[in-house]
């Protein structure tokens, strides 16, 4: 339709649409007909035809929509930062993700952009809340919901007051599930650490978990947390479970420091006496080992000497009745030499003379010296 005028006088006004509160003429409250559509084109053309400038035709026209389209086209140029990842949507619909820089997508209303700080990490306290004033430390505060997270039932039917805080941040390697899938991503995980953490108290008792396993409850409850999350698809990735304290409920932990204190007592004489009876017990092995080792040696030693004893009589008898004279002075001989043997005598016999008796041998006399025998 060419620019030109189609007639009709301007209004008082000097307004190019017509009227000044509505450009579309007068409304259905100003008359009974509603407005003509050739009168409305012509007002409009009348408008243009007062900003463009004079013989701004049809070409004109093309090249101002030209125009129009580049700058739009070139508002699709965006940067993402170095701890980002952009989404590119195309009518809503996810098209990929790009890296820090610049990057390009179709500017809206067609496409849009969504950036996701995948670097920084958030925490999460479950059981207590840390309430930060300006000037201050922070300070933890136990508010009745704090309470109802932290306590939970062990596996041997105690109750223990579990405080934990959980590092996350959004998976690399998946921020759209992060931007899609999930609803409220710290709602989501805060549940997905608690009953993750309940579970693996649930299974565990509660000494373990005050003294040996505390150590071993973080990496199973990081592990748990991260299978349910992926599960989910929830682009989520857990950093850390930092377990802060693992007490008894407050109401009872007076005497239950007093039962632990008992257990550790018992604990410990048990000790002393497993180290006593490891010292005294073989000990008392070892001496009734020698005992009966002395005992078979004794026995042993007896028979051997009963058997030679037994042994020498059937010799001598059987000497004594092939000679029984002799035999009879060989042993008065032999028992003499026994008795007498040690002492500083001379046997003299009177039956053979009063010589020295040739059987019985001389011991040897030390020489005089001042009259004295040494």
């Amino acid at each position: 339709m060419p620019w030109s005028d189609q007639g009709g006088p301007r209004n008082q006004n000097n307004d190019p649409w017509g009227n000044k509160n509505n450009p579309w003429g007068a409304g259905p409250n100003n008359g009974s007909q509603p407005p003509d559509l050739e009168e409305l084109l012509r007002r409009t053309q009348e408008g243009l035809k007062q900003v463009l400038p004079s013989g701004f035709g049809g070409r004109g026209a093309a090249i101002l929509v030209l125009l129009t389209v580049l700058a739009w086209l070139l508002s699709g140029f965006y940067t993402v930062g170095p701890n980002e990842i952009g989404l590119n949507l195309i009518f809503g619909k996810y098209r990929g993700k790009t890296q820090a820089g610049l990057n390009y997508n179709l500017p809206s209303p067609i496409g849009s952009v969504i950036k996701l700080a995948v670097t920084d990490r958030n925490a999460i306290e479950i059981g207590f809340r840390e309430e930060a004033a300006p000037g201050r430390r922070r300070n933890t505060t136990q508010s009745p919901e704090a309470t109802e997270e932290s306590l939970m039932l062990t596996g041997d039917e105690n109750i223990a007051d579990v405080k934990f805080r959980v590092i996350w941040q959004i998976d690399p390697a998946h921020p759209e599930d992060f931007a899609f899938n999930i609803f409220e991503p710290a709602l989501t995980v805060k549940a997905v650490a608690e009953s993750a953490m309940r579970e693996i108290v649930g299974q565990s008792q509660i000494q373990k978990i005050l003294t040996a396993d505390r150590k071993l409850i973080e990496p199973a409850s990081q592990q748990l947390m991260q299978k349910i999350l992926d599960s989910y698809h929830s682009g989520v990735q857990v950093v850390q479970v930092l377990l802060l304290s693992v007490d008894p409920p407050s109401q009872v932990i007076t005497a239950f420091r007093d039962v632990t204190a008992a257990q550790q007592d018992l604990q410990r004489l048990g000790n002393e006496a497993d180290a006593y009876a490891n010292s005294v017990v073989p000990e008392a092995r070892g001496a009734a080992a020698r005992i009966l080792q002395e005992a078979e040696a004794y026995r042993e030693q007896t028979v051997a000497e009963a058997r030679g004893q037994a042994s020498r009589f059937d010799q001598i008898y059987e000497q004594y009745k092939r000679a029984p004279a002799l035999t009879r002075e060989r042993l008065y001989l032999e028992t003499m030499e026994r008795v007498l043997g040690g002492a500083d005598k001379v046997i003299l016999d009177e039956q053979q003379g009063g010589g020295v008796s040739p059987f019985v041998p001389l011991p040897a006399f030390a020489p005089f010296q001042g009259g004295a025998r040494k």
